[in-house]
């Protein structure tokens, strides 16, 4: 579905955006249209979150969910440059590789709590 309808990147602090309750414009969020989905649990390189769990920086998460989606030379392109960039698909290549490869959401939960012990994302 991304690759046809484009992916949804918001550069904000998704703390103040969950305490907003929905982005601008949008009504409550049972409004939605299409499929939503959430990037698997990954672990941070940016200097501020660096090996944290699910603190990724917006071009971090823009970088993985394209390399999920198979766009791995695209999202190679998009994080170098950018500090610890390089370093974050080296960090999560195993995980991101993994994730790519599950059939569905399943399998992506199945491969977070393998990986992160039980642990997996909001």
């Amino acid at each position: 579905m991304a690759l046809e309808g484009g992916l949804l990147v918001v550069d904000c602090s998704w703390n103040r955006l969950s305490a907003r309750g929905s982005f601008p414009g949008e009504e409550p969020r049972n409004r939605r249209h299409g499929a939503h989905r959430r990037l698997p649990v990954l672990v941070a390189a940016n200097p501020q979150h660096y090996g944290r769990v699910a603190q990724l920086t917006t071009v971090e998460a823009f970088s993985a969910a394209l390399y999920v989606l198979g766009r791995v030379d695209e999202a190679d392109r998009v994080i170098e440059g950018f500090s610890g960039g390089p370093e974050f698909l080296d960090i999560n290549r195993a995980r991101l590789d993994r994730y790519r490869a599950a059939k569905d959401g399943s399998e992506v939960v199945d491969a977070e709590r393998e990986l992160f012990g039980g642990r997996s994302g909001s």
